[in-house]
């Protein structure tokens, strides 16, 4: 679900970009940046909407039906105000975004404390927390996802295809195969507070509307957080998806003509073939990894005798590599050079600015500060 925040920050209102450089893996894509515009939108400036009258420098939030500052703010009609609309599309996704206005508001309290000037707190707390943000995908979500092994050769050696000059743009192979490899990932059913039923994402979770207190996510369910048992898993990647993802409600899709894209994994192969992305193999051949055999793609037993869709190959991949715990070398190469990329080409993210910075916020292990510990604050912050 984080990589599903972190897809709608990179592509938030952007122009699209045409780059073209034979030596790289990008063609045609998007400028992008992790810089949290999908919560900020256009500032307080182009979007006061979305900051409290109350303390200009802080995040408005909504209330739930027990007067809790436990939703995103919304109009008479329910329509959630963000900066981005797909971040309402289900209960997970807005919830995650009401955790991240809550951490830029912790911000502005610390800062505060510190004596930040008040024209300057607003500005201060977003560049705090979108650094905050940018280390905890490298450091937490992207060692996770390719391997820490393979994110720390990445860091010594930097990027071997993905090195793009001026605006970053997003490859094709990058938007449009290998990171929709989280579909996979997603479960039937989730548990949301302690106790709770099971819900799926789709419809029990579905967003457009008020989250109600009994929706509120408890995140200890869902990352680890120190102190609490384990939480549930994601699903291994590999060529399923969820049933709830293959039949998608029509609040998502929109009235269709062809039922056949209610399903997720439709959708996703036919950008790939909307955008003429090479097969796996192809792309394994020329980074120089030996692609996958016949019968670890398994589509030979339904017919399929050609070279293999991207995105349903680098499921594959991960499953045949990697167990599905992670993705497989040309998934993890893909995916890691990009999202370096996005940050090391970002003239104002911390690793541009100042590459010593590390996480100021409260962590019960400060050498490797973690997503949870944004999206759970200690239990004596202010989420005012």
């Amino acid at each position: 679900m984080f990589g599903q925040f972190v897809a709608h920050d990179i592509t938030a209102d952007r122009s699209p970009v045409t780059h073209h450089d034979d030596a790289t893996l990008v063609r045609n894509a998007r400028s992008a940046r992790l810089d949290l515009e999908c919560v900020y939108g256009d500032g307080p400036i182009g979007n006061p909407y979305l900051f409290s009258r109350k303390d200009a420098a802080k995040m408005l939030l909504g209330l739930n039906d027990k007067g809790l500052p436990d939703d995103l703010p919304r109009n008479q009609e329910g329509i959630a105000l963000v900066g981005d609309p797909r971040q309402d599309v289900h209960l997970l996704i807005s919830q995650m975004h009401v955790a991240m206005l809550k951490a830029h508001n912790r911000l502005v309290d610390r800062l505060r404390e510190d004596g930040v000037s008040e024209a300057d707190l607003g500005a201060e707390a977003r560049r705090a927390l979108t650094w905050h943000y940018q280390w905890a995908v490298l450091f937490d979500f992207l060692p996770t996802t390719i391997g820490e092994q393979r994110m720390q050769r990445l860091l010594q050696d930097g990027p071997r295809f993905f090195q793009p000059s001026g605006a970053v743009s997003i490859p094709f192979e990058f938007a449009d195969a290998a990171y929709r490899y989280g579909h996979s990932q997603m479960r039937q059913a989730y548990r949301v507070q302690p106790g709770g039923d099971d819900l799926t994402i789709f419809p029990d979770l579905i967003g457009f509307r008020p989250v109600a207190s009994d929706r509120v996510v408890d995140w200890s369910l869902l990352f680890d957080v120190h102190g609490e048992p384990h939480a549930a898993r994601a699903r291994p990647i590999d060529g399923c998806l969820p049933e709830s993802l293959l039949r998608l409600p029509v609040d998502i899709t929109g009235e269709l003509e062809d039922e056949n894209f209610e399903s997720l994994a439709m959708r996703d192969l036919q950008r790939g073939v909307a955008t003429g992305l090479p097969s796996g193999e192809a792309v394994a051949r020329f980074v120089g990894e030996e692609p996958l055999r016949a019968e670890e793609v398994g589509l030979s037993e339904f017919g399929w005798s050609g070279e293999t869709p991207l995105w349903y190959y680098l499921l594959k991949e991960a499953e045949a590599r990697e167990d599905g715990e992670r993705l497989g070398p040309v998934g993890s190469l893909i995916v890691g050079e990009v999202l370096l990329g996005i940050v090391d080409g970002d003239a104002e993210s911390f690793r541009s600015v100042d590459p010593s910075w590390r996480p100021t916020l409260p962590s019960p292990t400060p050498d490797r500060f973690r997503l949870a510990d944004l999206l759970v604050p200690p239990h004596d912050a202010s989420d005012a």
